[in-house]
């Protein structure tokens, strides 16, 4: 349940959850970036959320990759671990179009490289797997979103499979995640497994060929092709953009031998009211203060006091993936809700 005297940050430590009185989180959000309770991060938008739901959600920011040990940090969680790159894929966080290793990493406390691994959602997945075994593991974020299905990979130049085989993990919230993981935490807080829940829009789930798909459904070539011939890479994308519509689209089925990777349909979007609901929720607007010792968040400047006015975009342009991870349909806020929030930023001590 949320707690009534609950800090303005969500717990972002031990000592931070205990202060709480919390016996254990229903959900710890493992992210590969500092953590900024900002709606421009997903992070903040998915675990205020949450939270609004009266689910507890303890932040694990940028925890050490090379062993489990941090992600025992809040002990088990009741329903489960949601894992997250952070705003970027890791990789193009980590190297320039060219390869060459960056030196400075905008999402971490003083800019510092090396606070995240490469390919963070499968490395931050295994180490769970390590640390809890068969506890039910959520991607999001656009690493996962994007890399749902067969790929091709850049840093690598060849195919990969889906980034959920390659994780372990059990389920993939790809898209704008709120109603989303909305539906799925209730399902797990009634006490479903979550390899059973295999009908909720939004979501990436891996079974058996055979296995019950509950929505009109078209199948790609299979992987064993996908990886050998661009044409069939070609066509399953197509398949992939077409169905990218939450009122016509059909679930799309990608083999893997005996194995089936099952997109849903996409969630239908929020509409004005309820993107005026998530933006009036009580974000902080800023780094959680445990960076101040290090001179605090590079990305929270650009962004501290910027509105965001509309999800989704109609076009196809083919530098942009806002369509493929946040829909074709255009939704907006209402000017009263964007008026609010911007009394809000000029509230803020440091304004300008």
């Amino acid at each position: 349940m949320k707690e009534t005297n609950a800090p303005a940050f969500l717990p972002a430590t031990r000592e931070e959850m205990d202060r709480l009185g919390w016996e254990r989180p229903d959900f710890v959000y493992v992210t590969g970036d500092a953590y900024v309770d900002h709606p421009s991060f997903g992070v903040a938008i998915i675990s205020r959320v949450l939270e609004d739901a009266r689910y507890r959600v303890a932040i694990l920011s940028q925890p050490d990759f090379r062993c489990c040990e941090d992600f025992k940090t809040f002990g088990k969680p009741r329903l489960g671990f949601l894992v997250t790159a952070g705003n970027i894929d890791s990789m193009v966080a980590h190297y320039t179009v060219s390869k060459k290793r960056r030196t400075y990493d905008y999402y971490s406390p003083a800019g510092k490289m090396g606070l995240r691994p490469d390919r963070a959602t499968i490395v931050y997945s295994n180490r769970i797997r390590e640390a809890y075994g068969d506890v039910p593991i959520i991607l999001g974020g656009l690493e996962a979103s994007l890399r749902r299905f067969a790929h091709y990979d850049y840093w690598s130049n060849k195919m990969r499979r889906s980034i959920l085989i390659d994780s372990k993990a059990d389920m993939i919230s790809y898209g704008m995640g709120e109603n989303t993981l909305r539906r799925v935490a209730e399902l797990l807080d009634r006490g479903v497994p979550i390899r059973k829940i295999r009908d909720v829009r939004g979501t990436v789930w891996l079974g058996k060929v055979g296995d019950t798909v509950h929505f009109p459904s078209v199948e790609t070539a299979p992987w064993d092709e996908i990886k050998k011939q661009g044409k069939a890479y070609a066509d399953a994308f197509g398949t992939q953009y077409r169905e990218a519509d939450s009122i016509r689209g059909k679930a799309i089925i990608e083999p893997y031998g005996n194995d089936i990777l099952v997109q849903n349909p996409p969630m239908f979007p929020l509409e004005s009211e309820e993107l005026d609901k998530v933006y009036a929720l009580p974000y902080m607007r800023d780094y959680h203060p445990m960076y101040e010792k290090d001179g605090g968040v590079p990305s929270i400047t650009e962004v501290k006091f910027s509105l965001t006015h509309n999800r989704g975009c109609f076009g196809a342009c083919h530098f942009c993936a806002i369509a493929f991870h946040q829909g074709k349909e255009v939704r907006a806020r209402s000017v009263e809700s964007v008026l609010e929030e911007a009394k809000v930023l000029t509230s803020l001590p440091d304004f300008k």
